[in-house]
């Protein structure tokens, strides 16, 4: 799919925003086809050296994987100058225009009524901590929401964080909803918008949104369950080799493929006739979960990794493999059609890169990938284009130090 083919083509969107939430809201945009203005101090923002760093250079790879394919623009935001070429470029007429995402919270020079006030029809979508306008980030919220008291093992109640910045990453996507919902109602009646999304709320709405919360109101806190799934079978098996296979149970016929796989299924049925259980149902296997987990554990421990893979699939077992990073990087570095969705990418500045496409595919295609943009390569092009200025005029803001 080509950038011009694609959905968003025409759409411009200026992005000043740091971490994760926002950028990856621009970064899910722009595969969409939009032109992503990402703008930062010079200098770059307090995320543009963030973990994990390239071997050999240096560079973030944090930073240049978010910001794949947007155009980069940097400016003196300490001087009422950078401010205003900021707004204005938020802020520049089109009909595809003036959007803009921020997580600028206490900055009052980019308020939404500094940005109406310039275009009254813009669209603000601002990404916050929480919605009294406070401080928190992916790790304070997951804690505050509940999760890491129910994640971890069984043996010990201390809080387990996870790694993945899961409510960050929920959070852009919420952006672009926002952003999509407001540009479509701006088509139809005119109006802008000035969306406000707090990433505590995302966390606390996407927990109750499952239930979690009316659970614990009625139950009280739910025990910790190790690999177990709540509510259903799934559990993790070791193979002779140690290799490790997670196996998930949701269905009467996933059950049948189970008992075939391992040649329990007798077994199973004795036990059901003993306990006056029901392994046909959720409630039933979950209930004996750990009897089930018992009987399975001898049949995994007496065959090799491979041998557990093949044998589970070909019985049509509903099973994923453990694998590290790495495995997954040297799979695709091995087989890149066995990862669709990743790609190799040169990146300036870092070399070749695993990047991704959008994991939506239109007209069976996958979008590309394009590299992230050297810190501020596009300023002078992007305020040519976009606010019509001279050379004169850029070399009046570059001998001023207003852009580097």
């Amino acid at each position: 799919m080509t950038v011009s083919n694609r959905p968003l083509a025409g759409v411009r969107v200026v992005e000043f925003a740091s971490f994760v939430a926002g950028p990856s809201s621009g970064m899910a945009l722009a595969q969409l086809g939009a032109e992503l203005i990402r703008v930062d101090p010079i200098g770059g923002n307090v995320d543009y050296r963030r973990w994990p760093l390239a071997a050999e250079t240096g560079a973030s790879l944090y930073w240049n994987s978010l910001n794949r394919g947007k155009k980069s623009v940097t400016l003196d935001l300490r001087s009422d100058r950078g401010r205003d070429l900021l707004l204005s470029l938020a802020t520049a007429p089109g009909p595809d225009a003036g959007i803009v995402i921020d997580n600028a919270v206490g900055r009052s020079w980019f308020s939404y009524d500094a940005l109406s006030a310039r275009r009254s029809d813009v669209i603000a979508v601002r990404v916050e901590g929480r919605a009294d306008g406070s401080a928190a980030v992916d790790y304070t919220v997951n804690g505050d929401s509940g999760v890491a008291s129910m994640t971890g093992p069984t043996e010990t109640d201390r809080p387990v964080n996870h790694v993945l910045p899961a409510w960050d990453l929920l959070c852009g996507q919420e952006v672009v909803t926002a952003v999509l919902a407001a540009l479509r109602r701006r088509d139809r009646t005119g109006e802008g918008a000035h969306v406000q999304i707090a990433l505590s709320d995302v966390a606390m709405a996407a927990v109750a949104n499952l239930g979690w919360y009316s659970e614990a109101a009625e139950s009280g806190p739910r025990a910790r369950h190790g690999n177990h799934m709540y509510g259903a079978f799934g559990t993790d098996f070791a193979a002779a080799d140690g290799g490790r296979t997670m196996v998930v149970v949701l269905t009467p016929r996933q059950w049948a493929a189970v008992g075939a796989a391992t040649g329990t299924t007798e077994v199973f049925a004795a036990l059901e006739g003993s306990l006056g259980a029901d392994f046909q149902t959720d409630e039933g296997r979950y209930a004996h979960r750990e009897l089930i987990e018992a009987v399975l554990k001898p049949w995994f421990a007496a065959r090799s990794t491979t041998q557990v893979h093949d044998e589970l699939s070909a019985a049509g077992v509903l099973w994923g493999p453990y694998r590290t990073t790495a495995d997954v990087a040297a799979d695709f570095a091995a087989d890149p059609a066995g990862r669709p969705v990743l790609i190799s990418l040169a990146q300036p500045g870092i070399g070749t890169v695993i990047s991704a496409h959008s994991p939506s595919r239109w007209d069976s295609s996958y979008s590309g990938s394009a590299p992230a943009a050297d810190l501020g390569s596009d300023t002078d092009a992007v305020l040519a284009e976009v606010l019509g200025l001279s050379s004169d005029d850029l070399r009046g803001l570059h001998d001023d130090g207003v852009i580097a």
